[in-house]
């Protein structure tokens, strides 16, 4: 039924290439098209693929794996439409062995697996995203100068008011339901928030979102970046990452109306679990060099290892929500930037959460006070640690812990470690602008 549904569809929507799609370890998109004539035989029988060439997947001895549809990915890409009014669609795909087993390193099935955890705990995990970008001119390559000076929330009806808009229909034709978008507090930079979803739904429009938005950009003459900190001295794009867990029965797990906070004790294990392992994980939801340059006091990115209702410093957030909704309930954690691989991301964060609940560990108090302006006697006296300061570090703590290898499994955690260190490792041998400007005379 499924097979005669989506060969309908096809031709309902006059659809004449489909690109199957799925991420490196990176999270970078990789693309086959094929014919929708072979869109029935990719259905049933995959799509060969030579895995050596993608970064983080197979040595060139054991190359071959299959990409099999996930059918329910199935959306038309809009922008796309050829003079002869044809389309072309697009269907993510999961990775197989040529034996027919779940390739263990795919990391949209590494999410999977600790979904899987979850359920068999009774639970399900939704996120909502916020991410962050930067829309810059082309005219100069990709040199980054904002394409305007409007600040938190300006309503400028210039191009980007236009473009936003634009994206926003877009995102409405490939399947995402769009909540709000507006203009972020640095010049050129943007969020456009969507609908929460069950994760693994939300690590697919993650992706989808990112490539929607760069084409809509690249189509109005402007370049649409994911770059945690493109532009030193202004604020860098992050993705805030709104947590809540609901029950099979579709009860809110978080939710407890007698506590102060509406926290649940589950709901708070949650939290002390992502609190606790959250140094060793943030090498994979902050995965760039770039990242750390993001991550430092004063432009709005948390740093310090607590949490809290209403202070925005805090590395976790409980958002208000209105009275009589419940199912609102939720967590936000603010570390994540939207470079990181979506599925590696949710999956170490949701697999913290499930320790911090399996092993009932409760969370330090709440700071409500502003972080920042801590000195470092404070933040001994309240057991306030730090997260990662740079790359290096965030590799340190990887390779000391255990969470990001208990959720990978120890070939996908070599190979990641490997492509994190090779980048940390490229960066160290770089000699930069800053450091000409202010040695070359001096020394």
């Amino acid at each position: 039924m499924e097979m005669e549904k989506i060969l309908k569809k096809v031709e309902e929507d006059k659809v004449r290439f489909v690109l199957l799609q799925f991420t490196d370890i990176n999270g970078i998109v990789k693309n086959l098209t094929i014919p929708v004539k072979r869109l029935k035989e990719a259905i049933e029988d995959g799509v060969w693929i030579d895995g050596s060439s993608v970064h983080g997947f197979l040595r060139v001895h054991e190359s071959d794996m299959y990409l099999k549809p996930v059918v329910s990915t199935y959306t038309v890409i809009p922008w796309l439409k050829d003079e002869d009014n044809e389309n072309t669609a697009r269907i993510i795909c999961d990775l197989f062995t040529p034996n027919g087993d779940h390739f263990e390193d795919d990391p949209r099935y590494i999410l999977k697996k600790v979904l899987k955890e979850a359920s068999d705990m009774g639970l399900n995990y939704f996120v909502g995203p916020e991410p962050e970008f930067f829309l810059f001119n082309n005219e100069n390559g990709f040199k980054p100068l904002p394409h305007d000076m409007g600040g938190y929330f300006d309503l400028n009806m210039d191009k980007a008011f236009s473009i936003r808009s634009d994206m926003t229909k877009a995102l409405e034709e490939v399947g995402i339901e769009v909540e709000t978008n507006h203009h972020e507090v640095a010049y050129g930079q943007h969020e456009i928030a969507f609908k929460y979803d069950e994760a693994l739904k939300t690590a697919d429009n993650i992706i989808t979102f990112k490539f929607t938005l760069k084409a809509i950009a690249e189509k109005n003459g402007l370049h649409a970046t994911f770059m945690p900190k493109p532009i030193s001295g202004i604020n860098g794009s992050g993705m805030h990452c709104h947590q809540s867990l609901f029950t099979n029965e579709g009860k809110n797990a978080f939710y407890d109306e007698n506590d102060p906070y509406h926290l649940s004790a589950t709901a708070k294990s949650f939290i002390a679990g992502q609190l606790k392992y959250i140094t060793e994980m943030s090498g994979v939801v902050a995965p760039l060099v770039n990242s750390y340059k993001r991550l430092v006091p004063g432009y709005e990115a948390p740093v310090y290892v607590c949490w809290a209702k209403i202070n925005r410093s805090a590395l976790i957030r409980i958002p208000r929500f209105s009275e009589g909704k419940k199912n609102s309930c939720r967590a936000e954690i603010r570390c994540p930037d939207p470079s990181s691989n979506p599925y590696l991301a949710l999956a170490v964060l949701l697999k913290a959460g499930l320790k911090g609940i399996k092993e009932n560990l409760v969370p330090a108090d709440p700071v409500e006070e502003d972080v920042y302006h801590f000195d470092n006697k404070k933040l001994n006296d309240l057991y306030i640690k730090t997260l990662p300061a740079s790359l290096g570090e965030a590799i340190n703590e990887m390779k000391k812990g255990s969470i990001v290898k208990e959720t990978f499994g120890e070939s996908l955690f070599n190979k990641f470690i490997e492509s994190r260190q090779a980048e940390w490792d490229e960066y160290r041998l770089q000699v930069n602008d800053w450091e000409i400007k202010k040695y070359i005379e001096k020394y």
